[in-house]
């Protein structure tokens, strides 16, 4: 019997995961996709907010303000990237400079450092800033990481530690025994004393699998965005918000860890979980919303749009709480989830996990190793990876310049890519100007090669999706 199934493998359930491993408990994490961090998680801002945004007296403060503490230890131990680049949040009349003000004292009610600045003093930080803004709200403290990264990294860490990692298994069902439940998978059973609920867009349909009906209800709300091409690096430096409204942040401009930039994302309530299709309405909005901000959008260099769903419920809070006996639901994360998780992982862990196991920690803590990132390295590093492996000197991405060898390493490690957009995630090729369109075939012979299976079995993401159907031209 496990001690603990943790349900879902976005950013949240792999903290969690992350923060078990630390203790002598047998932890397996089921996931209904071909990867972690394949849905909220992949689809977001990227940002860790401050913490001065949530209402008052909401988890949201409370675990925002604690995330943002916790992050750059975290992203150290993880060997992962964490920029802090700060933000500015512009206010183009009487009304919103009115809500910079209420920001303010919010923020400094909580300890977190902002400060008023004009508008002249704003565009002296952002020369692209529109001539209409007035006023700004600057915190320094904002910052930046890459959300999938910090998932596969604190999974890859959990699994060193003896955590077992179950992909493609959706829950089909979970039933309550003396001792604890058994959750039935795709392919299996698996009794436990304690279930964590970490489903994300489908924790309300987890949740009522054991409490007959969930006593909340899961709303997607669809967010569209945009990806510039790193040319446009100098187009913002701090991360850019309109005063924020009922509906949320509202659309960012967003400088990301590798040098891109992000527009967006709007807003739409919807019922369809699955749905993450863009729509011509959805981006035609991010391009005039953000128009408002930014003197110059510079639309040419547009090279990718997406969209995520994040998973809303009419309370408007997070959800973290044992609504039966060792069952923890930890629901309705949505914006400022990321900035959150760390400080969710952390409530779950003293509130939940401990009280409920004689626990102790681990005598040895395994972390994972950083892997080779060759545009990283100087000329003499090149060199010295390229004699060692010449796997290091075949690029595979010119537009990322990433190359054989980081792909095969990407799929051989624990919690390894097993499609190309688990590659794509990992080590970046098909992210550059041509989006994949030199690169793809050569990651999906990488991905036949290093898995030892037909190229036609290949995925693109999820399990099935296979790109190629057969060989057209005799042998290989």
């Amino acid at each position: 019997m496990e001690d603990i199934v943790i349900i879902g493998g976005g950013v949240i359930g792999t903290l969690i995961a992350y923060a078990c491993s630390r203790y002598n408990c047998n932890v397996t994490l089921i996931e209904k996709e071909n990867d972690v961090a394949n849905s909220t998680s992949m689809a977001n801002s990227a940002i860790i907010h401050a913490g001065y945004d949530p209402r008052d007296n909401t988890l949201k403060a409370a675990m925002n303000l604690r995330g943002a503490q916790l992050y750059p230890t975290l992203c150290r131990e993880l060997k992962v990237d964490y920029k802090q680049v700060g933000s500015l949040v512009v206010a183009m009349n009487d009304e919103q400079c009115a809500a910079l003000a209420e920001l303010k004292a919010r923020a400094d009610q909580r300890g977190v450092v902002v400060s008023l600045i004009d508008g002249d003093e704003a565009r002296a930080l952002e020369s692209h800033l529109s001539k209409r803004v007035v006023q700004a709200l600057l915190c320094e403290s904002t910052a930046i990481v890459t959300p999938w990264k910090i998932a596969i990294a604190a999974m890859e860490t959990a699994m060193g530690n003896g955590t077992r990692l179950l992909l493609n298994e959706e829950v089909k069902a979970i039933t309550k025994l003396a001792d604890g439940y058994e959750v039935e998978s795709a392919t299996q059973k698996i009794k436990t004393r304690m279930v964590i609920n970490c489903a994300g867009l489908y924790a309300d349909r987890i949740s009522a699998m054991v409490n007959g009906q969930a006593h909340f209800k899961i709303n997607p709300k669809k967010g569209e965005y945009f990806v510039l091409s790193k040319r446009c690096h100098e187009l913002v430096k701090h991360v850019l918000y309109p005063v924020p409204t009922a509906k949320g942040k509202g659309v960012l401009a967003v400088p990301t860890v590798h040098g891109n930039v992000l527009l967006g994302p709007n807003a739409a309530v919807h019922d369809d979980c699955d749905d993450v299709a863009t729509t011509s309405m959805g981006l035609a909005e991010v391009l005039e919303k953000i128009s408002e901000m930014l003197d110059e959008v510079p639309a040419s260099e547009i090279i990718h749009s997406f969209s995520g769903n994040r998973p809303t419920t009419a309370e408007d809070d997070f959800i973290i709480e044992e609504s039966c006996p060792h069952f923890i639901d930890v629901a309705g994360i949505d914006s400022p989830g990321l900035a959150s998780a760390p400080a969710i992982a952390e409530k779950v862990m003293k509130e939940f996990v401990l009280p409920a196991f004689d626990l102790q920690p681990r005598s040895i803590l395994k972390h994972r190793q950083k892997n080779v990132v060759l545009s990283e390295c100087s000329e003499e590093e090149k060199k010295q990876y390229i004699a060692h492996n010449p796997r290091y000197g075949e690029i595979i991405c010119r537009c990322e310049q990433v190359s054989a060898q980081e792909i095969i390493d990407c799929i051989k490690r624990s919690c390894g890519a097993r499609s190309v957009v688990g590659v794509k995630k990992r080590v970046r090729p098909g992210m550059g100007d041509c989006q994949g369109g030199f690169c793809e075939p050569l990651v999906v012979r990488l991905l036949s090669e290093t898995l030892k299976i037909p190229m036609e079995e290949v995925d693109y993401n999820q399990k099935g999706s296979h790109i190629l159907y057969k060989m057209t031209k005799g042998e290989r």
